[in-house]
């Protein structure tokens, strides 16, 4: 006779099927407390790459925006915006990495005037509330001056305009699961991963149905634990890997 501490028999028992429940979902909260520091630190990104352009008395100031998530990747940007214009008569850079407290930012004037042009930029790009990101305003000289206050006027409006413009996203952690499961289930779980906000990757339709999703950390646990209400503790989604991955806001 087998005991009643051994697997089959708990899963045979609704009180000890319950208890592992929770015992699982609370390894699950434990998990994603694991990771709470680093949803924390959320903080709006650029979520591509955007330009727009501004004629000041002939001059052409073109405003070239991107996100970057280290300095080597705001140099890479910058070098490959100054390599496109390189017949441009400035190319003024300014970047953010990181947010907050914890940032590394920079600015040059490019040739133009002290404090004319670099200075102003990284104003508006600091004031804009993003993080990770660069900027690059190219300027055409148009044959007309525009003294100090023109160019800081000019440069700030440059880079606000590609600011507002810019569609914004969030560097979020997440998991990306894998389930295997029968075929009867395949709507309730579309379903259960849309109401967790789950993103479905892929589905393979075999012997039994792969579904491959990603979820924010976060939304994890409540998952799994939908899950196995679901399944009454027989379907868990495996990890396959753990990324930030750009969302949009």
């Amino acid at each position: 006779m087998r005991s009643g501490n051994q697997p089959w028999a708990a899963q045979k028992d609704p009180v000890a099927c319950s208890l592992i429940n929770a015992l699982h979902y609370t390894s699950l909260i434990s998990l994603n407390l694991k990771y709470n520091t680093r949803i924390m630190a959320r903080y709006p990104v650029p979520a591509q790459e955007i330009r727009r352009e501004l004629m000041v008395s002939n001059s052409r100031f073109i405003a070239t925006l991107a996100p970057v998530f280290s300095v080597e990747e705001a140099r890479a940007f910058i070098a490959r915006i100054k390599a496109e214009f390189a017949d441009a008569s400035h190319n003024v850079p300014a970047y953010l990495v990181g947010y907050g407290d914890s940032v590394t930012a920079h600015c040059t004037d490019a040739g133009e005037p002290s404090g004319t042009a670099g200075r102003p930029a990284l104003a508006v790009l600091r004031g804009s509330g993003l993080g990770d990101a660069a900027v690059v305003v190219t300027r055409y000289f148009g044959g007309t001056k525009l003294g100090t206050g023109g160019l800081v006027r000019a440069y700030s409006d440059a880079v606000r305009l590609v600011v507002e413009a810019a569609p914004r996203a969030e560097k979020v952690l997440t998991h990306t699961v894998m389930l295997v499961f029968a075929y009867n289930l395949v709507e309730r779980i579309r379903r259960l991963a849309a109401a967790h906000h789950g993103e479905i990757l892929d589905e393979t339709f075999a012997a039994d149905v792969t579904l491959t999703a990603r979820f924010a950390v976060e939304h994890l646990p409540p998952f799994q634990q939908a899950l196995l209400e679901l399944s009454n503790g027989a379907l868990q989604a495996e990890i396959i890997e753990t990324q930030e991955v750009l969302m949009p806001v």
